[in-house]
Protein backbone atom coordinates (compact mmCIF):
# COMPACT_ATOMS: atom_id res chain seq x y z
CA UNK A 1 0.00 0.00 0.00
CA UNK A 2 1.35 3.27 -0.97
CA UNK A 3 1.90 6.19 1.46
CA UNK A 4 -0.89 8.28 -0.85
CA UNK A 5 -3.29 5.84 -0.28
CA UNK A 6 -2.73 4.74 3.49
CA UNK A 7 -2.65 8.78 4.24
CA UNK A 8 -6.64 8.52 2.22
CA UNK A 9 -7.44 6.15 4.57
CA UNK A 10 -6.31 7.49 7.73
CA UNK A 11 -8.48 10.68 6.75
CA UNK A 12 -11.55 8.44 5.58
CA UNK A 13 -11.40 7.09 8.90
CA UNK A 14 -10.66 10.50 10.74
CA UNK A 15 -13.93 11.61 8.78
CA UNK A 16 -16.03 8.67 9.55
CA UNK A 17 -15.38 8.62 13.67
CA UNK A 18 -15.66 12.82 13.27
CA UNK A 19 -19.12 12.07 12.27
CA UNK A 20 -19.98 9.43 14.64
CA UNK A 21 -19.14 11.73 17.36
CA UNK A 22 -21.23 14.56 15.94
CA UNK A 23 -24.12 12.52 15.46
CA UNK A 24 -23.42 11.35 19.25
CA UNK A 25 -23.44 14.84 20.24
CA UNK A 26 -26.44 15.75 18.66
CA UNK A 27 -28.26 13.09 19.76
CA UNK A 28 -27.23 13.31 23.42
CA UNK A 29 -26.98 17.13 23.85
CA UNK A 30 -29.66 18.49 21.83
CA UNK A 31 -32.22 16.15 21.32
CA UNK A 32 -31.89 13.67 24.35
CA UNK A 33 -34.34 10.53 25.17
CA UNK A 34 -37.05 11.78 22.98
CA UNK A 35 -40.37 11.26 21.25
CA UNK A 36 -43.64 12.73 20.41
CA UNK A 37 -47.01 11.85 21.73
CA UNK A 38 -50.18 12.53 20.61
CA UNK A 39 -51.06 16.07 22.52
CA UNK A 40 -48.11 17.53 20.13
CA UNK A 41 -45.66 17.77 23.29
CA UNK A 42 -42.95 15.91 23.30
CA UNK A 43 -42.14 13.52 25.60
CA UNK A 44 -38.84 12.98 27.77
CA UNK A 45 -38.36 8.90 28.17
CA UNK A 46 -36.46 8.36 31.56
CA UNK A 47 -35.64 5.08 33.56
CA UNK A 48 -37.90 5.03 36.31
CA UNK A 49 -35.28 5.98 38.61
CA UNK A 50 -34.36 9.26 36.61
CA UNK A 51 -38.05 9.98 36.23
CA UNK A 52 -38.59 9.80 39.70
CA UNK A 53 -35.52 11.86 40.77
CA UNK A 54 -37.23 14.70 38.35
CA UNK A 55 -40.67 14.37 39.32
CA UNK A 56 -39.24 15.00 43.00
CA UNK A 57 -37.11 18.05 42.16
CA UNK A 58 -40.16 19.53 40.38
CA UNK A 59 -42.70 18.70 43.77
CA UNK A 60 -39.30 20.49 45.35
CA UNK A 61 -39.83 23.52 43.41
CA UNK A 62 -43.63 23.63 44.44
CA UNK A 63 -42.80 23.59 47.62
CA UNK A 64 -40.22 26.15 47.28
CA UNK A 65 -42.83 28.57 45.44
CA UNK A 66 -45.32 27.76 48.13
CA UNK A 67 -42.17 28.86 50.74
CA UNK A 68 -41.41 32.29 48.44
CA UNK A 69 -45.21 33.12 48.47
CA UNK A 70 -45.76 32.61 52.04
CA UNK A 71 -42.82 34.58 53.21
CA UNK A 72 -43.65 36.97 50.30
CA UNK A 73 -47.32 37.37 51.62
CA UNK A 74 -45.72 38.38 55.67
CA UNK A 75 -42.95 40.88 53.69
CA UNK A 76 -40.35 38.77 54.66
CA UNK A 77 -37.65 39.28 52.13
CA UNK A 78 -34.98 37.16 54.13
CA UNK A 79 -36.80 34.32 54.25
CA UNK A 80 -38.08 34.64 50.54
CA UNK A 81 -33.78 34.53 49.42
CA UNK A 82 -33.22 31.97 51.46
CA UNK A 83 -35.91 29.67 49.60
CA UNK A 84 -35.14 30.91 46.31
CA UNK A 85 -31.45 30.50 46.57
CA UNK A 86 -32.45 26.87 47.67
CA UNK A 87 -33.91 26.09 44.05
CA UNK A 88 -31.10 28.24 42.64
CA UNK A 89 -28.27 27.07 39.98
CA UNK A 90 -26.70 24.80 42.95
CA UNK A 91 -29.10 23.07 42.91
CA UNK A 92 -29.01 22.11 39.30
CA UNK A 93 -25.35 20.07 39.79
CA UNK A 94 -27.13 17.54 41.51
CA UNK A 95 -28.37 16.07 38.57
CA UNK A 96 -26.40 13.27 37.30
CA UNK A 97 -24.45 13.95 33.76
CA UNK A 98 -26.24 10.66 32.84
CA UNK A 99 -29.94 12.04 33.27
CA UNK A 100 -28.77 15.66 31.56
CA UNK A 101 -27.84 13.52 28.27
CA UNK A 102 -31.04 12.19 28.13
CA UNK A 103 -33.09 16.21 28.23
CA UNK A 104 -33.35 17.78 25.27
CA UNK A 105 -31.62 20.81 24.40
CA UNK A 106 -34.59 23.21 24.91
CA UNK A 107 -35.35 21.24 27.97
CA UNK A 108 -32.44 22.60 29.93
CA UNK A 109 -32.35 26.13 28.88
CA UNK A 110 -35.62 26.16 30.18
CA UNK A 111 -34.52 24.18 33.40
CA UNK A 112 -31.08 26.09 33.36
CA UNK A 113 -32.94 29.42 33.30
CA UNK A 114 -35.53 28.66 36.30
CA UNK A 115 -32.83 28.04 38.64
CA UNK A 116 -30.93 31.16 37.26
CA UNK A 117 -33.80 33.07 37.62
CA UNK A 118 -34.02 31.99 41.30
CA UNK A 119 -30.76 33.09 41.99
CA UNK A 120 -31.38 36.21 40.84
CA UNK A 121 -34.57 36.16 42.70
CA UNK A 122 -32.79 35.49 46.02
CA UNK A 123 -29.96 37.93 45.25
CA UNK A 124 -32.83 41.27 44.53
CA UNK A 125 -35.00 39.87 47.44
CA UNK A 126 -32.19 41.09 49.97
CA UNK A 127 -30.77 44.09 47.78
CA UNK A 128 -33.96 45.62 46.57
CA UNK A 129 -36.29 44.47 49.17
CA UNK A 130 -39.85 44.83 47.21
CA UNK A 131 -42.20 42.34 47.09
CA UNK A 132 -43.94 43.46 43.57
CA UNK A 133 -40.05 43.70 42.36
CA UNK A 134 -40.25 39.97 43.52
CA UNK A 135 -43.58 38.64 42.43
CA UNK A 136 -42.76 40.27 38.54
CA UNK A 137 -39.38 38.01 38.43
CA UNK A 138 -41.37 34.97 40.29
CA UNK A 139 -43.86 35.75 37.37
CA UNK A 140 -41.14 35.46 34.89
CA UNK A 141 -39.88 32.38 36.51
CA UNK A 142 -43.38 30.74 35.99
CA UNK A 143 -43.86 32.04 32.46
CA UNK A 144 -40.65 29.16 32.00
CA UNK A 145 -42.47 26.57 34.14
CA UNK A 146 -45.64 26.66 32.17
CA UNK A 147 -43.57 26.79 29.09
CA UNK A 148 -41.83 23.89 30.20
CA UNK A 149 -45.05 21.75 31.07
CA UNK A 150 -46.93 22.79 27.93
CA UNK A 151 -43.82 21.37 25.79
CA UNK A 152 -43.00 18.25 27.56
CA UNK A 153 -44.30 15.41 29.62
CA UNK A 154 -41.81 12.64 31.43
CA UNK A 155 -42.95 9.20 30.24
CA UNK A 156 -41.56 6.05 31.62
CA UNK A 157 -39.45 3.55 29.78
CA UNK A 158 -41.95 1.16 30.87
CA UNK A 159 -44.77 2.80 29.42
CA UNK A 160 -46.25 1.34 26.41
Amino acid sequence: MSSVTRARMYQAIIVVLLLVIAAMAYKFIVLGSTERVDDRRVAVVLEPGDRALMLSEMRAFVAGLQQITDALSHEDMKSVAKAARAMGTPRSHDVPLALMAKLPLEFKALALGVHGGFDTLATDAEAVGKPAHTLAQLSGILQKCVACHASYEVKDTRAP
